[in-house]
């Protein structure tokens, strides 16, 4: 248990390390990674490159300590953040690496500004913090590795099928290599696959969301390809598109996420998503229909037909299964895409536009996408009158150890 006094230092000092913050998790990172050079097989190179990563750990610090005094106020953050963990195969003994370099880089960085009493308090805060999520994590790595074809660690999966589903996402299947069951996940969760990238020399794990219903046997990914723009191209993601084929292996973790959907209940579904984010729907989706009792409503916003991943098979599913409704918008339609055929509205997804079909009594909203786009159709939903704990989103990017 932490002291008032420190819980008091924590507060007091935590808007310097805010001004801070990210000189000192860049010293941080540069101290790591000097250190023990086998953790650039953890984390995301591209996210190192582009600074994301910096930027979500300084934001975290500072997160923890505003919330100090009610460290419960951050239980959904902290259990997301143990279950990307889980996925990456953090360990215990990685948290003392962590803290010692993380401490170091605010003694580097501030100076006699930091003083032998904050660097203490800060030590047993995140001493703290380390042992509510070593908790988490090995909960959730007692669990996978007890379910019915369940494991912990890497397991070789093999690829049985390799499809195309637009021109920018393609599907993966894969199965045991071993021949064995899989075990089951909720509609929403995810995998990651480690695979090695010969441009960095290292390892590099990925999450993608399960784009399949549960079935036993075998799990499926749709990965889109991040060709770069600004930023250097997705290593993992064009490797997976370009040398990936049907035989070769890859590692996978078992699946972790807590964003996924109540498969026992009989309440409205509205899912809500935008590019790549339609792939955890697609697994909600194609739960959620097996009850007939059950509404769903799927909008989705793309570009236009040519990167819609599974865009005929969601048409046959809406008109085979009365119980799901499809909206799609499409902001820069091609020439040949026809306005009630192809998509049902121009322009960016609008809620407030299809407010008929997505409000329904005592639904829950999922929400997948771009930050920006998930922002937007949070705010659209609350300003529909929908409560805060009927809307849900999935948020990809980096943390701690995470993509």
């Amino acid at each position: 248990m932490l002291t008032q006094k420190t819980k008091d230092i924590v507060k007091a000092t935590a808007p310097v390390l805010a001004q801070h913050g990210y000189p000192i998790i860049q010293c941080f990172y540069k101290r790591l990674f000097d250190a023990h050079p086998e953790l650039k097989n953890v984390f995301n190179m591209s996210h190192q490159e582009q600074g994301q990563q910096q930027q979500a750990l300084a934001r975290a610090v500072y997160a923890y300590a505003e919330n100090i005094e009610d460290p419960g106020s951050l239980m959904a953050v902290l259990k997301n953040i143990a279950n990307k963990h889980a996925s990456l195969g953090v360990k215990p003994e990685h948290y003392p690496i962590v803290g010692e370099h993380l401490l170091a880089a605010i003694k580097e960085v501030l100076g006699g500004a930091a003083t032998d009493e904050i660097i203490s308090a800060w030590a047993q805060a995140y001493g703290n913090l380390a042992d509510a999520l070593m908790g988490l994590e090995g909960g959730l790595y007692e669990s996978a590795a007890a379910q019915s074809g369940g494991w912990n660690g890497w397991r070789a999966f093999r690829v049985r099928d390799k499809r195309a589903e637009s021109d920018v996402i393609t599907s993966f299947v894969l199965e045991p290599a071993d021949g064995g069951p899989v075990m089951n996940f909720e509609p929403g969760q995810y995998i990651s696959i480690a695979v090695d990238v010969p441009a960095l020399g290292l390892q590099q794990i990925r999450q993608y969301s399960l784009s399949d219903m549960p079935n036993g046997r075998s799990y499926r990914i749709s990965v889109k390809r991040e060709s770069g723009g600004a930023f250097p191209p997705g290593y993992v993601s064009c490797l997976l598109h370009d040398h990936v084929d049907v035989g070769d292996e890859v590692r996978l973790a078992a699946p972790f996420g807590t964003f996924h959907i109540d498969v026992d209940a009989k309440t409205p579904l509205v899912l809500i998503s935008g590019g790549v984010g339609l792939t955890p729907m697609i697994s909600m989706l194609k739960q959620a229909i097996q009850d007939p009792e059950r509404q769903v409503v799927f909008v989705h916003g793309a570009r236009n037909s040519g990167v819609h991943a599974m865009r005929d098979r969601l048409r046959e599913a809406a008109k085979t299964h009365d119980n799901f409704d499809l909206v799609v918008f499409y902001d820069n339609p091609l020439p040949q895409d026809v306005l009630g055929r192809d998509y049902d509205y121009a322009g960016f997804v609008d809620v407030h536009a299809i407010q008929a079909d997505v409000l329904r009594d005592d639904a829950d909203y999922y929400i997948c996408g771009p930050i920006p786009f998930m922002r937007i159709q949070h705010d659209a939903l609350k300003a529909l009158g929908v409560r805060e704990a009927r809307i849900h989103y999935e948020v990809f990017g980096p943390d701690l150890f995470a993509e």
